[in-house]
């Protein structure tokens, strides 16, 4: 046996012993006698199932929007057609999760211990449940993932032998593929189990993918960037202590910022690239492996999670140009000439919001309270206070503010995650907390296959042609 395989193994039996202590943990959490996540879901979704019958039947006939063509051109942008529980995005007020704002969660949800930010699995429980858990019960769920985060050989070695110049994306995406060797409900709908059971399967699923993904991404960044050794899944640790440790990252501050990033970034309703292609990949029936996979591709894509990374490489060409002039007068100057070159400034606008992104404040706030005279800060809070004139002066966009992909990056530069090609894997992990709970809830509700209906251009001209001539 060779040296690697031999050491691969070794690390192999070294986490599957602090998953045996992860899950003695978790058991006795839960001793108290308050109910597990899947306990509490099993008692309020008859209710749930319920509601939406008696909906259906109440107003499915009612019609709850028009369609113009130019949305069916346009990305189908504010079209009314898809159910998303866990958040909801108002154009003015920003996200808010189960009806609670990023300052009502970032209040109300339990946090880690000597820590002032919520902690990323408990937005997790409130996302399927609707309820802030105990601190118990977050602890009990922290102590469950981290029992469930062992990888399976043939994923290690997979993720082992990629080359180091593919994106660390693509890894991402190749590696949750490959777990589809330990889908629970793949192998269940194999066996012919009973539609009202789907959701039990893919509650496991999900929850063990959410276990998995800090070490997938830790493995794929030690290996890309650093010496590929990836540290031990700490069973007494919450999710995002475990996942700042296993990059290598000690700082507690550090650790903070991920309680804070994997919250923020976790869900912004179900029309964003990522949670449409989850949702609809879903309703196939293909399982939570295969549908989030296929949500990583998107996220992967420049104009969706890699936006934070183009406007890192933007602000680094910045500084480099102004030569540390951060006054108001020159940055307008430079905002000016990327707009007359036919550019755009990255980070400003969003699909759907018409303010400052409330997930920008509550970076920007982060940064005030721990680096405020960091260079990248000062530069992103000049861009900030000139942008938005600017731009709504220029005319050419709908909303003139910044969205969170402004100031992520350089949160993460000041701590010493430097490598932009990688935070878009960190954006997945959190998405993850986003979309699975979702997933859990579409199998419990018995939602269909997703099957909107298209036309040609041709057909489309046939359309129109028919409605304008009979008004």
């Amino acid at each position: 046996m060779s040296t690697l395989v031999g050491s691969s193994r070794v690390r192999l039996a070294n986490r599957a012993t602090a998953a045996a202590v992860a899950r003695a943990l978790g058991a006795r959490f839960y001793s108290n006698g308050e109910k597990t996540l899947k306990e509490r879901f099993a008692e309020i979704i008859p209710a749930k199932i319920e509601e939406v019958k008696q909906l259906k039947k109440d107003y499915g006939t009612t019609v709850i929007g028009e369609v113009q063509l130019n949305q069916a051109y346009g990305g189908m942008r504010g079209i009314k057609g898809l159910v998303w529980e866990g958040s909801v995005l108002d154009p003015e007020e920003g996200i808010r999760f189960r009806n609670r704002t990023i300052p009502d969660i970032q209040r109300d949800l339990p946090k880690g211990a000597g820590g002032s930010e919520p902690l990323p699995e408990a937005l997790f429980w409130l996302l399927l449940t609707g309820e802030v858990p105990t601190e118990g019960q977050v602890k009990a769920l922290s102590a469950d993932l981290a029992s469930r985060s062992e990888l399976p050989e043939h994923v290690a070695s997979l993720l082992d032998s990629l080359p180091r110049d593919l994106h660390p994306m693509a890894q991402f995406s190749i590696a949750v593929t490959a777990l589809e060797s330990e889908s629970k409900f793949a192998k269940a709908y194999a066996q012919g189990v009973s539609k009202k059971d789907y959701w039990n399967y893919t509650f496991e699923d999900s929850l063990d993918l959410v276990g998995k993904l800090p070490v997938i991404a830790s493995k794929i960044y030690r290996n890309v960037f650093k010496d590929g050794k990836v540290a031990q899944v700490d069973p007494n640790a919450d999710y995002g202590k475990n996942l700042a440790n296993l990059l290598g990252f000690k700082n507690e501050e550090f650790v903070e910022l991920m309680r804070l990033y994997l919250t923020i970034h976790s869900d912004h309703e179900g029309g964003n690239v990522s949670a449409h292609t989850t949702h609809l990949v879903g309703s196939a029936l293909s399982s939570p492996y295969l549908s989030f996979a296929a949500g990583l591709n998107g996220l992967a894509g420049p104009l969706h999670g890699r936006a934070n990374q183009e406007v890192l490489e933007w602000l680094f060409k910045l500084r480099e140009e102004v030569k540390g002039d951060y006054s108001r007068e020159t940055i307008e100057k430079y905002l000016w000439e990327t707009l007359n070159a036919g550019r755009v400034v990255p980070g400003y606008g969003h699909a759907v919001l018409r303010k400052t992104d409330p997930r920008y404040m509550a970076q920007r706030q982060f940064a005030l309270k721990h680096f405020p005279d960091y260079d990248l800060f000062k530069l992103v809070s000049t861009i900030y206070e000139v942008a938005p004139g600017v731009l709504t002066k220029h005319g050419k966009t709908k909303n003139p503010w910044p969205n969170v992909d402004s100031h992520s990056g350089i949160l993460l530069q000041y701590y010493g995650l430097t490598e932009a090609s990688f935070y878009t894997v960190l954006f997945g992990v959190s998405r993850a907390l986003g979309v699975l709970p979702q997933l859990i809830t579409d199998r419990a509700l018995g939602q269909p296959i997703e099957r909107p209906k298209s036309f040609s251009t041709e057909k489309y001209l046939q359309l129109v042609k028919s409605i304008n001539a009979r008004k």
